[in-house]
């Protein structure tokens, strides 16, 4: 997948901070990504997601877990005290 493809995935998420207090959601839906990551490692399918969340489309949920997969790239340091 190139970044332009990436990109374009993301360009239908957004984030609002009047909607699900700035949860980063489906554009156009109050569908939080964290319900479609949940529910994907919970072992539901794509179709089960698209059933249940009928304005859902499958490039939604791709979207989702590019946004997952982003977040996994960051580099989180912990915090140490000084000894």
């Amino acid at each position: 997948m190139t970044a332009q493809e990436k990109d374009a995935l993301l360009d239908r998420l957004n984030t609002d901070p009047a909607i699900l207090d700035g949860m980063v959601c489906v554009r156009g839906t109050r569908i939080p990504v964290t319900l479609i990551l949940d529910a994907l490692a919970a072992g539901e399918t794509f179709e089960d997601l698209l059933r249940g969340y009928p304005t859902l489309t499958r490039d939604d949920v791709y979207a989702a877990l590019a946004y997952g997969a982003k977040l996994a790239h960051e580099r989180v340091l912990p915090l140490t005290r000084p000894s």
